[in-house]
């Protein structure tokens, strides 16, 4: 039985596809992972759900057409680029600053409110132009408009796509929960923590500034 025009077999390849996807390491896993590592498994699933909400809204600009502006026009995708670029710089600087300020001398990391990783995460996969582009192409291999609405089978596949995410990245925080817990017994990791995920903020900063905009 079809789904919105959606044949189940397609379906399953799509779930296939967006599962290698989810498995490949990439920018979500070194946020996910940094963050686990740094702050604990709860930081990790809070930052996971506020990263999926983000794509949530890009699967929604996506599907209604909206993100195509991204490929229309190139100024667009840098400036959202630079603009998370510039959110994750100041989220590296501002967790080595930590609550005293500046200090190279070790300290542990403080803790974070559930709300803002949610705010944070969610932040920073809005400001990954790269997350609307992966729509843009992937969309494309599987709807079609003559076996109905684009915007229902657009949804469709991108609640499958979320899922899947979810599932994966959210076992990948788990795992890195239990490594968290067995790093928390050394003193000297709890004194490096703040360095550890500011660098990993300042090398998500990079990559995503060093990314390209697809040709249209």
């Amino acid at each position: 039985m079809s789904v919105f025009g959606l044949q189940p077999a397609q379906l399953a390849a799509f779930a296939f596809a967006v599962a290698l996807l989810a498995l490949t390491p990439g920018p979500v896993w070194v946020y996910l992972i940094s963050r686990t590592l740094a702050q604990g498994r709860r930081a990790g699933y809070f930052s996971l759900i506020g990263v999926m909400a983000g794509v949530l809204v890009h699967l929604f600009l996506a599907a209604v057409g909206l993100s195509a502006l991204l490929l229309a026009v190139p100024a667009a995708f840098d400036a959202i680029k630079f603009a998370g670029a510039a959110y994750l710089l100041w989220l590296a600087v501002s967790t080595v600053r930590g609550a005293g300020g500046l200090s190279f001398t070790p300290q542990p990391l403080a803790a974070v409110p559930d709300r803002v990783l949610f705010r944070q995460g969610m932040t920073a996969s809005l400001l990954n132009p790269k997350v609307a582009i992966f729509y843009l192409a992937l969309f494309p291999q599987f709807v079609a408009p003559a076996r109905g609405s684009v915007l229902a089978q657009s949804l469709v596949l991108g609640t499958i796509h979320v899922s899947v995410s979810t599932l994966i990245d959210g076992a990948l925080v788990t795992v890195a929960g239990w490594l968290a817990v067995w790093f928390a017994r050394y003193p000297a990791w709890l004194r490096v923590q703040r360095w550890f995920l500011g660098i990993a903020f300042g090398i998500l900063a990079v990559w995503l500034a060093l990314a390209s905009a697809p040709s249209p």
